[in-house]
């Protein structure tokens, strides 16, 4: 045989490498066809080694009744990856098997007396069925081919390829393929792992954590080659769910009789479900943003990435209108005009965190550059809800937002498994419930790693004054916009700038802008691989960065101020996350120096806020550089960091010397 027939190829035809690789081959000849019962097939051997894909618990305890010792190693054809997640979730629901079968106190016994052992793999190293026989008088042989252990697959009722070689030089060959599977790639079922539950709670019970138990480490390593096989295999599961839907209900037998009638009344049911999927859709989102292939796609239909000049005109066009409306509100529109644009960018920007976090993650680089929560609090009237609605419309032509009663952290988790790319906007989140569920779900760092999704969505909420002040742990985790302005109620019934500009926005400025930034991103995650890299790439800086360049491009008219290049400083710096703290500092500064105490000998500026929950509520907004503390409602912080902080020169006035000395 020359190399190709070996198994030795040449990759480079794939666009793989072209390291050879070796198939290990069984050149076999063939000698009969037999007619035979599985019974007669395994008789008359002492000793079974076997790896079986699938199994009945059934046929594998007769089985073992038959040798005078047995191992079997469990693999699964659903495992894909291989991953952490996937290995244990197979461990368990085979443990779950055997235990809830009839046989179970007849396979415990037999590994109490040391006549069986069970191993389950978690790597993919093999995907054969193989059965070892041998027996104390030399006798050998391999059973093969494509039968796993199970009654269905050795009754004769179902085509199976077996194959049966007698012989050492077989069994020996197929034995070295059996013993490096066991050692380097399976762990170990015990019998107590078989007595108790094995579920979240017991997870020290599953058969990996024996092995970790042993080898103090063990590493797991995905199979990246397997993504195409595991999109083929889910969009199966898929295509089977939607046309399980559709055909007709199983006779008390449990056939199915498809008729040329049967046929029509199933494509009247495609229509209407396929209009269900659609309602589906417009409720769940998903938008796929892929930078590898630079391909992206809604509901499944490809988006096109060359929009129009015009319509990229027209976007760029109502969204300074838009934003210009502001001008109208009472209080600072101008900061909130600046806030509004810091937070947009990120918003458009927040389908490519995802695959930012992940590459971060596995490469043991920092991920609090790419965050995927956003909140914007503070007065209400401020148009925050018709603000996250045209940027959503913007990207995904559409509105839609959950409830704050719908909000809690497993509804929200589950959703960020449904959805995909599109943020999920909660509305009107009261207090209550940011502390109980929205807490602990932006705290929950590593949601999707294990599962390696690059595409679930941000979550963006919106909320009143009810939210006074954010925790430390959120503000670096979150993208904040606080904003302190407001329209009457006449105002805002006469108002018909946020229908107009909803009605006629588009997406072809978000869809331009996804086109730019494919050509920067897949470097960024290149850049996150490299750990000569000191610091992480601005991500948000480089959307910002797109977002004018497109502006200055199709607005024919000046570009407002607030349309800037951003950093990362923009979104985390302490002036920036601290701001609400500031002004109410500078603000007491100038309407009520009573309510500060300057002490030059202890280096300590004393701010009285109020109530106790006042001084908490600027504690939690204050870097860590001014040591702030409480005492009550009375806050104490360094006073010469405070200087630098809220950019005042705290000097007592003569009155308050005075009154110090006295």
């Amino acid at each position: 045989m020359d190399n190709e027939q070996l198994g030795f190829f040449d990759d480079e035809k794939e666009g793989k490498s072209s390291i050879a690789t070796g198939l290990n081959v069984a050149k076999l000849s063939f000698v009969e066809g037999i007619s035979t019962t599985w019974k007669e097939l395994f008789s008359g051997f002492d000793k079974l080694n076997a790896i079986t894909y699938s199994s009945g618990i059934g046929f594998v305890s007769n089985l073992v009744d038959m040798f005078e010792y047995t191992e079997i190693i469990f693999g699964c054809e659903q495992v894909m990856s291989y991953s952490i997640s996937e290995v244990m979730a197979f461990q368990t629901k085979l443990l779950e098997k055997i235990k809830s079968s009839k046989q179970k106190e007849n396979l415990i016994s037999h590994i109490n007396d040391n006549s069986l052992r069970f191993f389950v793999t978690r790597k993919k190293l093999s995907h054969e069925k193989i059965y070892l026989l041998s027996a104390k008088d030399g006798r050998r042989r391999v059973i093969m081919g494509s039968a796993n252990m199970s009654y269905q697959a050795f009754s004769g009722n179902q085509r199976e390829n077996i194959c049966c070689i007698d012989g050492s030089e077989a069994y020996d060959w197929y034995m070295d393929t059996y013993m490096t599977l066991k050692e380097d790639c399976t762990d170990e079922i015990s019998a107590k792992a078989l007595l108790i539950d094995a579920d979240t709670e017991n997870l020290d019970q599953l058969p990996i954590a024996g092995t970790v138990k042993v080898k103090k480490v063990l590493e797991i390593v995905p199979d990246k080659d397997s993504k195409e096989e595991v999109e083929f295999y889910l969009d199966v599961n898929n295509i089977t769910a939607k046309y399980k839907a559709l055909t007709p209900k199983a006779e008390k037998s449990g056939r199915i009789v498809l008729s040329p009638q049967t046929i029509v009344q199933m494509k009247t049911h495609a229509k209407d479900y396929k209009e269900k999927e659609r309602e589906k859709r417009r409720e769940f989102p998903q938008l796929i943003i892929d930078t590898e292939s630079k391909h992206a796609e809604l509901n499944g239909v490809k988006l096109d990435l060359n929009p129009s000049e015009n319509e990229i005109r027209n976007d760029v066009d109502l969204f300074i209108q838009y934003m210009q409306g502001y001008s109208n509100f009472h209080g600072d529109y101008q900061y909130v005009q600046n806030r509004y644009f810091v937070f947009a960018n990120w918003f458009f920007c927040s389908p490519f965190m995802a695959i930012m976090r992940d590459t971060a993650k596995r490469y043991s680089q920092q991920s609090l550059p790419y965050p995927v929560f956003g909140l914007i609090y503070g007065q209400s009237k401020a148009g925050k809800t018709s603000f996250l609605e045209t940027l959503l419309k913007m990207m995904i032509g559409q509105k839609t937002r959950l409830s704050a009663p719908e909000f809690t952290r497993k509804s929200i988790d589950g959703l960020r498994c449904e959805v995909k790319g599109a943020p999920i906007i909660v509305d009107d989140l009261t207090q209550a419930r940011f502390s109980q569920h929205a807490v602990e779900t932006i705290k929950n760092d590593d949601f999707g790693l294990s599962e390696r999704n690059v595409h679930y969505p941000a979550v963006v909420i919106s909320a009143n004054e009810d939210v006074k002040a954010v925790a430390q742990e959120i503000v670096r985790r979150t993208v904040i916009c606080r904003v302190q302005i407001g329209l009457t109620n006449t105002e805002v019934m006469k108002s018909n700038i946020v229908r107009k500009v909803q009605k006629n926005i588009g997406t072809a400025f978000f869809r331009e802008y996804v086109r730019r930034m494919f050509e920067i991103v897949p470097d960024m995650v290149e850049e996150l691989k490299d750990d000569n890299v000191d610091v992480s790439p601005d991500i948000l800086s480089a959307s910002s960065r797109i977002i004018c360049d497109t502006i200055e491009e199709y607005y024919s008219e000046g570009v407002p101020d607030y349309i800037r290049q951003l950093s990362l400083e923009d979104y985390f710096s302490e002036k920036v996350t601290g701001n609400h703290a500031i002004q109410t500092i500078r603000t007491a500064w100038k309407a009520n120096r009573a309510c500060f105490t300057i002490k030059k000998k202890t280096n300590k500026l004393l701010y009285e806020a109020g109530q106790s929950y006042d001084a908490d509520r600027i504690i939690k907004e204050l870097p860590e550089t001014l040591e702030p503390k409480k005492s009550n409602g009375l806050v104490i912080m360094n006073l010469e960091e405070a200087k630098s902080f809220f950019d005042i020169d705290f000097k007592n006035s003569f009155f308050d010397r005075i009154k110090n000395r006295k």
